[in-house]
């Protein structure tokens, strides 16, 4: 442990740091997905068939902090809007194949000064939910933010009762670091967030192992997959 002249513990000296870049991305290219930024000329009549009520699945919506759009207009405002900020940073995800838009999500409290962003707005169609895309946008993100980027740590953040969403943030790599109570309040309701994260130094496995699950040879072909994330962690620490 390193102490001061004072023989205080202090923290890891960085004598090389310096303050990093905002986002901007151009592309990013998966095998599976594209990540771009987004557009409402590119991307409203895509994003209509997921964000509007009448196509919405409800259920999704519940942790969200919007409701879904009640029409076109509606969107179009919503969407002008996000694509002219700058954090959060809003990200569409394509499907590579298709070249249709099936999903959102941002780059949002962004912080050069400590090299700290988190991922956030993640809004996933029915199309994108469960499948190899889903799990590779989350990956090129990840990998934007450590090896551009170079950020230090990279959090997620939900509601502590969105059960789906912890899971995610686990099976991706990050570590749980605690619940902030009564932390935000949201559709008229109290929220306590639970708080994940993924710091620099954890980067290089968890990429290794996200990269082996994402490999063609670890689906079968009707597509089901040979090794689970949560086993190849497992694998990874013996």
């Amino acid at each position: 442990m390193t102490t001061n002249e004072y023989h205080q513990p202090i923290g890891e000296a960085l004598p090389d740091f310096s303050v990093g870049e905002p986002p901007h991305i151009t592309l990013l290219k998966g095998n599976y997905c594209l990540l771009e930024p987004l557009s409402v000329e590119k991307h409203l009549d895509d994003l209509s068939d997921f964000y509007l009520e009448a196509n919405a699945v409800i259920p999704d919506w519940t942790y969200l902090p919007i409701a879904p759009m009640k029409d076109k207009e509606e969107l179009h405002a919503l969407l002008t809007e996000q694509e002219a900020s700058a954090d959060p940073y809003f990200l569409t995800i394509v499907n590579k194949q298709t070249r249709k838009a099936v999903g959102t999500l941002s780059l949002m409290r962004i912080d050069p000064k400590n090299r700290v962003i988190e991922v956030g707005w993640v809004i996933y169609s029915p199309a994108l939910q469960r499948t190899r895309m889903a799990t590779e946008a989350q990956y090129l993100l990840a990998k934007y933010v450590f090896e551009t980027l170079r950020y230090r740590r990279y959090e997620w953040k939900c509601d502590s009762l969105n059960a789906p969403s912890r899971r995610a943030a686990e099976r991706l790599g990050f570590v749980y670091e605690g619940t902030f109570r009564q932390a935000v309040v949201y559709k008229g309701r109290s929220r306590d967030t639970a708080w994940f994260t993924m710091i620099d130094k954890e980067w290089t496995v968890n990429k290794c192992i996200l990269e082996q699950w994402l490999s063609p040879e670890n689906f079968d072909s009707q597509g089901k997959q040979q090794k689970s994330l949560k086993k190849l962690r497992e694998l990874a620490k013996e």
